[in-house]
């Protein structure tokens, strides 16, 4: 346990922010399996908008590397593009 206030305050806020971070975390990689484990072309093409709106949001609140988010985009399209022709 924490000695001071101010670590009790800081180890509680940490904790807030770890949840928020690994919801959108969690959220971002589900997305990212519907787009992967999607059987045809035109279900992946439709679960890639929301894929990559959780990839920006992840980066955006600095959760993952912009660098890193660029690259999973990339990927996904790259295994839709493959699926779709």
């Amino acid at each position: 346990m924490p000695n001071s206030k101010q670590a009790l305050k800081r180890m509680k806020t940490d904790d807030r922010r770890r949840m928020a971070n690994k919801t959108v975390a969690s959220s971002m990689k589900t997305a990212i399996k519907r787009v992967l484990s999607a059987a045809d072309g035109t279900t992946a093409e439709a679960a890639l908008p929301n894929a990559m709106k959780r990839i920006d949001k992840a980066a955006k609140t600095n959760v993952i590397h912009d660098n890193t988010a660029a690259r999973k985009k990339a990927q996904l399209a790259k295994v839709v593009a493959a699926k779709k022709g």
